[in-house]
């Protein structure tokens, strides 16, 4: 299982998304995704997280906060595990990014986005605030249709 971070900066009611427009076949081509990438080997997704935010923006991390976890399930590929983020202190000036156009949205516009069916379920949550740790199960067809959501009971056994 391939597994990722996937981070989201906030200032003043404002969120640094991506908007996927500059890479050849790419699977999120015209949508809008957070700040993230592959977990290397060798690193914790913590220091994953921190690079990618480094590499794509320019910004440094200061506190980032793990809100949950999303699995997503594919019909014809690898499943990926994604730990989400979300990052209110950083430093540091922004830099263009390779992998598409940065640009930071007002919290009332992220759900008009074109978005990732199953990326509205967790960003919904994570703009009402709500701080509980989330793991979702969201399944799509070899087409890239959203099939479904299962929200899975985090425990600590």
């Amino acid at each position: 299982m391939k597994e990722t971070s996937c981070g989201y900066l906030i200032q003043d009611h404002r969120w640094l998304m991506l908007y996927r427009n500059k890479k050849q076949n790419d699977l999120n081509a015209g949508k809008w995704i957070g700040i993230g990438g592959k977990l290397e080997p060798g690193e914790s997704m913590l220091q994953c997280m921190s690079r990618e935010i480094k590499e794509e923006t320019g910004l440094i991390a200061e506190q980032l906060e793990l809100r949950g976890i999303v699995s997503f399930e594919y019909e014809d590929a690898e499943p990926e595990k994604i730990y989400v983020y979300t990052i209110e202190r950083f430093s540091g000036e922004m830099k263009e990014c390779d992998e598409g156009t940065l640009q930071w949205v007002d919290e009332s516009d992220i759900l008009s986005l074109d978005l990732w069916e199953g990326d509205k379920i967790f960003l919904k949550r994570l703009l009402q605030g709500d701080h509980h740790t989330f793991w979702y199960v969201l399944s799509y067809d070899k087409n890239g249709t959203f099939i479904k959501s299962v929200e899975k009971e985090i425990t600590n056994k």
